[in-house]
């Protein structure tokens, strides 16, 4: 008695779904005190809210990307160990010297092993974009967040401040504060972009897997996350400039930090429309070139245009017996 293909494919399918919820139950049961860390800190820092939307947009490609699922191939993979392993030495080392972005980080490695674990590496080409894309759910460590805020603040008011008094704007800069006749605008770390450098990041990089171009155009567009919020953030700081000195400060101050945040993202996919547009001009696809030796079948051959444009003639028939002409008549 043998036993159906599919029959069987679903069992191992069920098999390694049984499998997976049950190593999934483990880690949220380790790794729960991490977790709701996590939380807090996506609740309680702006920089960091859009945490939430990272897992159900890992879980939004895993579904689009369903049909590259090989069922046949599932299967247990070892060397998702050392890599488990990894994680969980990550974890113990932050645990021990009191380094909380190592516990953070070490959900990564913890994920990606269970993942080879539980389905093999047929799993893990099927769903290795959204385990990457689950980075963008850790903050980034304090250090490296004080030392890009800095730059990042300096370059936003002197490039804001240039704008303006480009524009006939009175503005001067001292330090990340803006004078506008009697007006100061302070770019404090909140207002220095990095916020709008960690969204537009995560932002870039799921256009760029979604997407159906060329690996250069998803790198690029990737790259491009970087002028998009230095841009975003500037055209923010300035329009506030605009409205101090044109309407009143009690407008321009709800702009700066109400409206202007949530018309950040709709201009940032704008931004990143225009460059789809831009990149699709500048790279050209070659067409599909024959293979020498190739023969084309002869619907797919070009009939040279001088060919088809001449008239079919009508000829005789050899054993046809030509038709006498009437008076008058010309043969």
């Amino acid at each position: 008695m043998t036993i159906p293909t599919a029959g069987l494919r679903t069992s191992r399918l069920t098999r390694h779904l049984v499998l997976l919820a049950v190593l999934t139950a483990c880690f949220a049961w380790a790794f729960w005190p991490t977790l709701a860390d996590l939380a807090r800190t996506w609740n309680s820092n702006p920089q960091y809210s859009h945490g939430y939307l990272v897992p159900a947009f890992a879980g939004l490609l895993l579904w689009l990307r369903r049909d590259r699922l090989d069922r046949a191939a599932l299967g247990s993979s070892w060397w998702g160990v050392p890599v488990l392993a990894l994680g969980l030495a990550l974890r113990l080392v932050g645990a021990y010297k009191y380094f909380h972005w190592f516990e953070m980080v070490s959900l990564l490695p913890c994920i990606l092993g269970l993942w080879l674990v539980a389905g093999g590496w047929a799993a893990f080409r099927w769903a290795w974009p959204a385990l990457f894309f689950l980075a963008f759910m850790i903050p980034l460590p304090y250090r490296t967040e004080i030392a890009l805020a800095a730059p990042l603040q300096r370059f936003a008011t002197v490039t804001s401040t240039f704008i303006m008094q480009t524009l006939g704007l009175p503005a001067l800069s001292e330090g990340n504060v803006i004078r506008l006749n009697d007006v100061e605008i302070g770019i404090v770390e909140a207002c220095s972009g990095l916020r709008m450098l960690v969204v537009f990041f995560a932002l870039s990089t799921g256009v760029a897997l979604l997407i159906r171009r060329p690996l250069v155009d998803r790198l690029l567009i990737v790259a491009s996350a970087i002028p998009i919020a230095l841009i975003s953030n500037i055209i923010r700081i300035t329009a506030t400039g605009i409205l101090h000195e044109m309407v009143d400060s009690a407008t321009a101050n709800a702009f700066f930090h109400d409206f202007a945040g949530w018309l950040m993202m709709p201009l940032a996919l704008g931004l990143v429309g225009i460059e789809l547009k831009i990149l699709s001009r500048l790279f050209i696809d070659r067409p599909p070139t024959v293979p020498r030796g190739l023969r084309v079948p002869p619907a797919t051959r070009r009939v040279p245009a001088a060919t088809a444009r001449r008239p079919r003639q009508q000829q005789t028939p050899k054993n046809s017996t030509p038709v006498p002409a009437r008076p008058g008549q010309t043969v």
